[in-house]
């Protein structure tokens, strides 16, 4: 069993503090390229906004969800949870 099936493909976190006026989200997701590789795809902005998105290439999917966790885990550190 590879590692790729054992983790979510697709992560909503926000972070909410009313007191600061901040509320964040950032989405992580696993799509298929052309390719056959991989795609990790960061969506992140205020809640109710488009936001902002980048996109990284993995010829592995083992790679993509390394790299995913990682930046779920660090975002986790700055106080955001998972969303509802």
């Amino acid at each position: 069993m590879q590692q790729f099936d054992l983790f979510p493909e697709d992560i909503r976190i926000e972070r909410v503090d009313a007191d600061a006026n901040m509320y964040r989200f950032y989405r992580l997701r696993l799509l298929p390229d052309l390719f056959g590789g991989i795609s990790l795809l960061r969506e992140w902005g205020r809640i109710g906004t488009q936001g902002q998105y980048k996109i990284e290439l993995f010829t592995d999917g083992g790679e993509a969800t390394d790299a995913m966790l990682t930046v779920f885990r660090a975002k986790q550190k700055r106080g955001y949870l998972l969303a509802a």
